[in-house]
């Protein structure tokens, strides 16, 4: 097996875009870990939840449909003889239900991967609180599923020893640049709304979250990290106008740029790198794509490449940090 990266250079690997989730998780045994997968009722978190059941780990499937959840939990147990996969409800837009699945927690998490998410909501939403839904779904449920889970995440980094961290994986998404984290105007009380724009800010969200873990809770073994899965064609864009679907799946159908049309085992695959590959070990704060650590770029220019210098700002992260609480508290 090839040797952990050393933690002051870039982040490389011999997987890439092609990469399966199973061949990135292939001769790793992950029997005694257990793990939460949000999202793994369909897409590529059910892919995510199968390849980590396939290596061995106790998978929960932290999901708002349940039964969707369950039919799932039952095929990656015939697929992979694994019978410790469990079902979790959880609407992260919904404080009280992130609180359920918190309080009926029991025992060491290994890794925590924040894979659920929405994307380009047409019209401004808010939860009852007035947190624009995108934000609040994406961002502070999985702040907030986190938050109470850290003892949980500790406790197996304690039990692990000193060379091996418990992670949380933060699904981002080249979409974070189409914007920064507006702190000024979170919820879109003063701004026209842009859907693509409040998609984005979460997703900056999501990398500034994996910043902020490592800068507070690598003392205690708890690493994070971000990560864009590629471009992937699931539930996710069911907001998007048919014809402009069908139109980018024209468009990039006969793409060489392996990066995108993915299928969900090869979206997977970045996803599992960062939760359970040995590879990336001591690794924390990194934002990646196709299985390597992304290059700062100034632009997104393809839409798919790189990440934004605002998503792994250390200050910014820490402005995010301490908005989430203050949100969570009021």
């Amino acid at each position: 097996m090839p040797e952990p990266i050393d933690s002051t250079e870039r982040a490389t690997t011999p997987f890439g875009a092609e990469s399966t989730a199973q061949e990135v998780l292939e001769g790793i045994d992950l029997s005694g870990k257990s793990m939460i997968v949000t999202g793994a009722s369909s897409g590529v978190g059910v892919e995510i939840a199968r390849a980590l059941a396939g290596a061995g780990a106790e998978v929960t499937l932290a999901v708002r449909n349940t039964n969707a959840g369950e039919r799932v939990a039952s095929d990656i147990t015939q697929t992979t003889g694994n019978p410790s996969l469990h079902v979790a409800p959880l609407d992260l837009a919904d404080q009280s239900s992130v609180a359920a699945l918190v309080t009926s927690w029991e025992g060491p998490l290994d890794a925590l991967i924040n894979n659920a998410g929405i994307m380009d909501l047409p019209e401004l939403m808010h939860t009852p609180e007035g947190w624009e839904m995108q934000f609040a779904t994406n961002h502070l449920g999985h702040f907030a599923l986190a938050m109470g889970l850290h003892g949980a995440l500790a406790e197996a980094a304690s039990r692990s020893g000193p060379s091996e961290c418990a992670r949380i994986v933060s699904v981002s998404s080249s979409g974070h640049g189409a914007s920064p984290v507006v702190f000024e105007d979170i919820n879109f009380g003063r701004r026209e709304y842009d859907p693509s724009r409040a998609y984005g800010q979460s997703k900056t969200a999501n990398a500034l979250f994996a910043v902020g873990v490592t800068q507070r809770w690598a003392s205690e073994g708890i690493l994070a990290n971000s990560l864009m899965p590629g471009g992937i064609w699931t539930n996710l864009q069911r907001h998007w106008d048919p014809e402009v679907l069908e139109g980018m799946k024209e468009m990039t159908a006969d793409s060489d740029d392996r990066s995108i049309n993915k299928t969900p085992e090869r979206g997977a695959a970045t996803s599992v790198l960062l939760a359970a590959s040995p590879l990336v070990e001591g690794i924390g704060g990194r934002y990646f794509e196709d299985c390597n650590e992304a290059e700062v770029v100034p632009e997104i220019a393809d839409g798919v490449h790189g990440v934004r210098d605002y998503a792994l700002d250390p200050a910014a992260a820490d402005q995010l940090w301490e908005e989430s609480l203050r949100l969570l508290r009021k």
